[in-house]
């Protein structure tokens, strides 16, 4: 008798090296011959791979964790990621599941399972959780497949050693563990073979890439490495901290152009008592320097930044530093969060915290500036040609017409073929209507 498929749902919450985690994962469970289906589908087994950042992130895991239960109630409950790496009793406590695995080790999930069979329920509650005391190697989890996109994300790295204060991510992602560069080239490699025309790089810390390697490799030679890959057409960088932004760095995204002009340099706040109390290592004078430095060197560039509002101690005036120096720096993208005390980081144990309230109207107030800022950029392309990466058929009100992304982080609109998904097209820009540029293929 042939032996039943077993099928694996798989749901990630959080950042893309989480969702890189989950893909690896799956890919892993696909080659020993499961069959990965929908996290909205019945399953045998569910891996809820969970975030941690903010308490609702917490919470939406817990949900997650319960509506698997319900889908299927004689399923295997997986729980990896951040908060079961951080909290592995709290997340072992909840009756639904059946492994806690956290961040690190993931590989010996397939083979727990495989020894129950992919049988539920299991007698024995397993916590699979490693501290990071004992952590010392990236833990090498190619992504040799995925869902048919345009772009990858590829991980270079793992962990981070920067301990900012109100920062759970180093406790639940453990030191700095480098990839191994023949490893990244390897990947990438592959993906472009595979038709990915993008290949976007991931991790917690990548401006500090290579440090631990004992060599001579950095962020900036590991990117003219990559540069050479032949069907590589586009590298974009995920976020990298203001320190670690090297002029070396600036002149080779502005002189190479496989490299894409946006770069996303997390800010935080624009008040120096708060980016001390914050354990952030740059003031303001130094941020704003380092902008006029890429905005020189790096034609058209798209500076895109992270903000928290409502820190603890955030006065009305920290808050105006901290309004009118965005203004100043004119970035075209804001990720606002409002800030979400953490269990176990310095900040959470501050006096003064913030009322929730304050928190909202301050964060509805960067928001708003937000999207006044995104206007003016797209704006500017007015008239110009910009090449787009095409993604998919527009969908609502632009029939007939394609989506697709700029190398400077704008989304585009314009008539043409679904056949070009996947193509690098050149769109002579038209007008702007919601902060999306609109023209036509030439």
């Amino acid at each position: 008798m042939l032996r039943k498929v077993k099928k694996v749902a798989l749901t990630s919450l959080g950042c893309k090296v989480s969702q890189y985690d989950a893909t690896a994962l799956a890919n892993l469970f696909e080659k020993r011959g499961y069959k990965i289906v929908n996290f909205s589908e019945e399953a045998d087994i569910y891996v809820i791979n969970t975030c941690t950042v903010t308490h609702l992130a917490d919470r939406k895991s817990r949900q997650l964790i319960r509506r698997a239960k319900r889908k299927n109630p004689v399923s295997l409950v997986i729980v990896t990621g951040c908060y079961a790496q951080v909290s592995p009793e709290e997340v072992k406590s909840i009756p639904e599941v059946d492994v806690v695995a956290g961040t690190y080790n993931l590989a010996q999930i397939v083979d727990l399972v495989e020894k129950h069979k992919g049988e539920a329920p299991i007698k024995t509650k397993y916590n699979l959780v490693r501290r990071f005391n004992c952590v010392q190697a990236y833990e090498e989890l190619p992504v040799l497949s995925l869902p048919e996109r345009t772009r990858a994300y590829v991980k270079i790295q793992e962990g981070c050693n920067n301990f900012c204060t109100y920062c759970i991510v180093p406790y639940a992602r453990g030191p700095l563990r480098s990839r191994q560069p023949e490893k990244v080239l390897g990947e990438v490699a592959s993906l472009t073979q595979k038709g990915f025309k993008e290949i976007v790089l991931t991790g917690i810390h990548i401006g500090a890439y290579g440090q631990d390697l004992g060599s001579q490799i950095n962020l900036t030679t590991l990117l003219s490495f990559l540069a050479k890959i032949p069907n590589l057409k586009r590298l974009r960088l995920s976020s990298i901290e203001p320190q670690d932004v090297s002029f070396a760095l600036i002149e080779f995204v502005a002189t190479q152009p496989k490299i894409c002009r946006h770069i996303h340099i997390p800010l935080q706040s624009g008040d120096n008592e708060i980016l001390r109390s914050m354990g952030r290592r740059y003031n303001i004078s130094e941020y704003r320097d380092l902008v006029n430095l890429i905005r020189e060197q790096i034609n058209g560039v798209a500076l895109t930044t992270d903000l928290i509002v409502g820190f603890p101690g955030e006065t009305e005036q920290q808050f105006k530093n901290t309004y009118l120096f965005i203004q100043e720096m004119a970035f075209s993208r804001l990720h606002v969060f409002k800030y979400s005390p953490r269990p176990g980081t310095l900040a959470a144990t501050f006096p003064n915290q913030v009322k929730e309230s304050v928190k909202k109207d301050r964060s509805e107030l960067l928001i708003s500036l937000g999207k006044e800022l995104a206007h003016s950029f797209a704006l500017q392309h007015i008239g110009h040609e910009v090449n787009v990466l095409v993604e998919e058929e527009a969908a609502g009100f632009y029939p007939g017409c394609l989506k697709g992304l700029t190398g400077n982080y704008l989304t585009a609109i314009f008539p043409g073929s679904i056949e070009l998904r996947g193509h690098i097209v050149k769109v002579k820009v038209k007008e702007v209507e919601n902060n999306l540029l609109k023209g036509m293929i030439i």
